[in-house]
């Protein structure tokens, strides 16, 4: 039977979705949540972050707990867009916008269901580990808030985020780095009807390489990705400049850094071959992280897991979360589902019930 109030749970959710915090635009969500830990009695810290990353700030709380262990629980307060003026319908026990933007599940519903097992506890005067808060900014779009989080404040060994979807026990304990690509190909422009041959194409010299190059699903562990192509302002000109944005992941690290070389080389020798010239930017986004699936941290997961009726299970991601940044930061962190569905569209929804189901994990998980 749970204790977990229902209403409140989903009326709290419901607030936070009503707060516009598209990425960067964390300032008023910031600011509320910031408000809400000091009324549960956590000593707050507003940590600054740079202003091209947020108007807002990072969140640390810390409530300390009676019971000896200490747990970070950990999610980000952006949403993708559309996310401005949500509508919030709960329709037959499911939660969606009203179609014109996107919910905000991802990821208020595991806000939302971190301060309702804290309401609980308290309600119950229950003995708990000691709670810290990492909420972060601008998580969606690459990491953020999270890459420039004051772990100093941080004093446990290890972190939960809520982050993911799947049925409630699904437990990310291996996520891909990422490794972000710009390719600028500088060709020579000429009049495309009069004399095509003194010119240079940027697009030719980047198809050749793009078609030469491996792409997609390279293997279980590992994806290759051109995602945006620019480039070109008449037709009647042979195209002098070229700008190709792409992504490689994998879940090792060796893959990764082979996978890029592979793409760079690729980009290389076509503008070698051409006459062109690439200006090549490679950056890591993030790093991979696999915890294994005996880690205590894990079995400790699985069992409130079990306790609740939730079938645990551990599986890999092919996405990043703040759970990447921390676990290169030294801090053990998984990714668990709130059961946030159809994220980054117009579609999404989430089921009360596992909104309750996750609320009460964090209870359990809190108290044992």
């Amino acid at each position: 039977m749970t204790t977990i109030n229902r209403d409140r749970l989903v009326n709290h959710f419901c607030e936070l979705v009503k707060i516009d915090s598209e990425s960067g635009n964390e300032k008023q969500i910031s600011e509320r949540l910031a408000e809400q830990l000091g009324e549960l009695g956590f000593v707050v810290h507003k940590l600054p972050v740079p202003e091209n990353v947020s108007n807002g700030f990072n969140l640390y709380a810390r409530l300390a707990g009676e019971l000896d262990d200490g747990v970070v629980f950990s999610c980000h307060m952006d949403t993708v867009t559309p996310g401005v003026g949500i509508e919030p319908i709960i329709d037959d026990g499911i939660i969606r916008s009203k179609g014109n933007t996107i919910l905000g599940g991802d990821d208020k519903s595991g806000i939302a269901a971190i301060l309702e097992a804290v309401r609980t506890i308290q309600a119950q005067k229950l003995a708990h580990k000691t709670i810290e808060i990492a909420f972060t900014v601008h998580e969606e779009g690459g990491l953020r808030g999270s890459e420039h989080f004051d772990m100093s404040y941080i004093q446990s060994s290890k972190a939960i985020v809520l982050d993911s979807g799947g049925p409630i026990g699904t437990i990310i304990n291996a996520a891909p780095g990422q490794q972000h690509i710009v390719a600028n190909f500088i060709g020579k422009p000429a009049h495309a009807g009069l004399a095509p041959e003194e010119g240079i194409s940027a697009i030719q010299v980047a198809a050749e390489a793009i078609s030469q190059m491996k792409l997609l699903r390279i293997d279980s562990e590992t994806t290759a990705n051109i995602g945006i192509v620019e480039g070109g302002n008449a037709t009647n000109i042979v195209m002098p400049a070229l700008k190709v944005v792409a992504e490689a992941r994998s879940l090792n690290g060796d893959k990764l850094a082979k996978q890029v070389d592979h793409m760079l080389e690729t980009f290389r020798a076509a503008a070698d071959k051409h006459g062109a010239s690439v200006e090549i930017e490679s950056t890591r986004a993030y790093d991979a992280f696999v915890i294994a699936e005996n880690d205590p941290h894990i079995e400790q997961i699985k069992t409130s897991f079990d306790a609740i009726g939730a079938t645990p299970l551990t599986q890999a991601t092919g996405g990043g979360s703040d759970a990447n940044n921390f676990n290169a930061k030294g801090l053990t962190t998984v990714n668990l589902s709130t059961g946030m569905a159809k994220v980054h569209t117009t579609d999404e929804y989430i089921a009360v019930e596992d909104m309750v189901d996750i609320a009460r994990f964090v209870e359990h998980y809190l108290t044992h």
